[in-house]
């Protein structure tokens, strides 16, 4: 059994993270609660007569083109809002960057035993830090890798990854889905990195149909695994919807971030419960502190003076 480990509430000023083998427990704890394990494009714009006439089509021959695709897509600089607290890809060393290179770390030893490329973050509710999770993951995997990795905002509800990174929502997800936009146009790329962003796109008046169609399945689990070593997925809260609920069924694992302070076991509970606790990678315990989660297996990662 090995839950995921902690990062900071993306608000708080000096982020510290704390890792911890330990499932929530003590005299608050429910007794059903069971530790989290870690185990091992509708309608399309009309083409030319020359090329494929469904969107599915249309998508395989970008995917048999990949490296001309890829190098298509238009890059920008890494500038994210200070109040993010994402990784400093000028120094890396800093926090919050050694425990998400640790959590980097466990996924990539399951990655090595069972197939797991894309990856879903969500929360129980609102304000936990799931989309401050999900974007420091992805940065820390594309410091190490050297292949591509995708940052895709499927939180079509309330979308904030853009904001986070101080660009333009522009063409994203939905756009590609309905068949708007080639996928090139609906990427931007990191400068000088493989990371790779997919804002939510334009606003969609039913997220959840748009998640269900077979051209937001196909993409999922066919064309972002096929491009991407990695695909980290930000969704909207488990109980506020049922977008994240969809997504875990069409994706390789999800990670349940809970925030200490705020989410209540309960929540988790029910979270786990909608989840049916399939393919739960584990709990991420953001906002940790030291000496809530202290055992003899804590790491404690700590800016020098």
């Amino acid at each position: 059994m090995i839950p995921v480990a902690a990062p900071m509430e993306d608000l708080t000023p000096e982020p510290r993270l704390h890792v911890t083998p330990r499932a929530p427990n003590g005299p608050h704890a429910p007794s059903d609660f069971a530790p989290i394990a870690f185990p091992a494009e509708m309608r399309a714009t009309p083409l030319a007569s020359d090329e494929p006439s469904t969107p599915i089509a249309r998508a395989q021959v970008a995917l048999d083109d990949l490296p001309e695709v890829l190098s298509r897509v238009e890059e920008i600089p890494y500038s994210p809002a200070i109040e993010a607290h994402l990784i400093s890809l000028e120094s890396p060393a800093e926090m919050p960057g050694e425990e998400f290179r640790s959590l980097r770390t466990r996924l990539n030893h399951l990655q090595s035993t069972q197939k797991l490329r894309t990856v879903v973050v969500t929360s129980a509710s609102p304000a936990e830090g799931k989309t401050f999770t999900a974007l420091n993951l992805a940065l820390a995997q594309a410091q190490l890798s050297e292949h591509p990795i995708l940052m895709a905002d499927l939180d079509l509800r309330r979308p904030s990854i853009h904001r986070l990174l101080q660009i333009e929502r522009g063409l994203g997800f939905s756009d590609y889905i309905q068949g708007a936009a080639p996928l090139e146009q609906c990427l931007r790329r990191i400068e000088g990195t493989p990371l790779f962003i997919m804002t939510a796109g334009s606003s969609v008046k039913n997220p959840l149909e748009l998640l269900g169609t077979g051209e937001a399945k196909a993409t999922i689990e066919e064309r972002f695994p096929k491009l991407f070593k990695w695909s980290v997925i930000d969704s909207p809260p488990l109980l506020f919807s049922a977008d994240a609920n969809l997504l875990a069924t069409i994706t390789d694992g999800t990670l349940i971030v809970v925030r200490v302070g705020s989410t209540t076991y309960d929540n988790i509970v029910r979270a786990m419960q909608t989840l049916c606790e399939n393919n739960v990678l584990g709990i991420v315990v953001n906002g940790a502190q030291a000496s809530e989660l202290y055992s003899k297996y804590t790491y404690y990662y700590s800016k020098a003076d």
